[in-house]
Parts: structure tokens; sequence; C-alpha cells
């Protein structure tokens, strides 16, 4: 498929976070690989795209220049913006604040710090990784009491919905979803959608 917006990215969390963004917003886009094994993602001609070496970047080649963005999150600020009322709603207020509040929870208090004790744990840090990993658990729970509504922030689907399933996807193993019924409920009504579900088979056919 040739389109205007490519997704140069990996199996990985926050590729999928942003592959599911751009399913859920309707925009079409090319999805490329790179292989991380293979150590594409330390190429120049990656690297002066992302000077991190890191995945998932975005590319839009239908502004001049090129518009590129390397954040996942900002990933899906970008999918916002582009497709109004379908990762937030499209007027100021009360609702579209609530969403932000609960998408943000969830990059900062349960993403951020579950990347910080994966970081620990390659350093070899197993203690103070364990430590982190027990508090995004226990961030993660708190959600339950999100849910007296369908979703994450009321009655629709957002972004706060995206940040909150890909990290639930990757801790899932490690909660006790029988004490988190309304998780439970969500997580899989939420996995079950035909978006989710494209996005997250977008890079499954490109193993790590």
């Amino acid at each position: 498929m040739n389109t205007a917006i490519e997704l140069y990215g990996a199996n990985t969390g926050n590729t999928l976070r942003a592959a599911i963004a751009l399913e859920e917003a309707g925009l079409p886009y090319t999805a490329r690989r790179i292989d991380l094994r293979a150590g594409e993602h330390r190429d120049p001609t990656f690297l002066a795209l992302n000077p991190a070496g890191k995945v998932p970047t975005l590319i839009d080649r239908s502004s001049t220049p090129a518009q590129v963005i390397n954040q996942s999150n900002a990933i899906i600020q970008y999918a916002d913006t582009q497709a109004p009322g379908r990762l937030s709603p499209a007027q100021p207020g009360p609702e579209r604040i609530k969403v932000f509040d609960r998408y943000f929870f969830f990059v900062t208090d349960v993403i951020a710090p579950s990347h910080a004790a994966f970081f620990l744990r390659q350093a070899g840090a197993n203690d103070a990784a364990a430590l982190i990993d027990r508090r995004v658990l226990e961030q993660f729970s708190l959600a339950e009491t999100f849910l007296a509504d369908e979703f994450m922030a009321g009655d629709r689907f957002s972004m706060a919905d995206i940040s909150a399933f890909t990290i639930a996807a990757s801790i899932r193993d490690r909660l006790d979803w029988t004490s988190l019924t309304h998780l439970s409920r969500w997580f899989d009504a939420i996995e079950a959608r035909p978006a989710v579900q494209r996005g997250l088979k977008a890079f499954q056919h490109f193993p790590e």
C-alpha cells in the first residue's frame, strides 16, 4: 500500500500503541519494519530520522517538509488532530479534559515506570526493578475505579483506552483479574475491537 503516512517500527508495545491509534483514527498508513535484532535501528539512514535509534517513527509525507514524529504518545496526539472526535472529543470541555487526564495517567504513572523497570533489569538492578514493577501493578489496578462507564474516560472509546490497553497487555500475566472484574471486562472488549486487532497485527508478521 502506497500512502503518505509511513510507520517505522517493530512488534513492540510502543509501536503497537501508535499503530492502534492510526487504525482507530482511520488514517491509512504503511508499516515499515525495523529489524531490531539485525540492528537496523542503528543504521545511519534510520538514525537520520530518529537519532535515539528507537521505534516507532512516523513520517507524514503529505506536508513539505515531511513531518517526522518519534514518540509513540506524540503519534497518538497526531492521530487525534488528524481525525477530530475519533480519539478524544473534538470540542473543548469536561469530557475532553477527562480523556486527557486518564490518558496521561497511564502514560506517566504506569507506562513510564514500566520502561524504567525494564532499563533497570537490563542493567542488572533486579531489586530496584522489582520495586518499580510492584508500583506499576498497583497504579494500573487503580484503573478499576475508572470504569463506572464502558471505557476509561466515559462512554466512548478514546486515546485513554489505547494507552491503558497496551500496557495492560504487557503485564496481563501478573494481574489478579479475578479481583479486577471491571478491568477484565474492559480488556476483553478493547482487544476485540477490529481496529485494535489490525493495529496489533500490523507488525506481527515481522517477528522480533
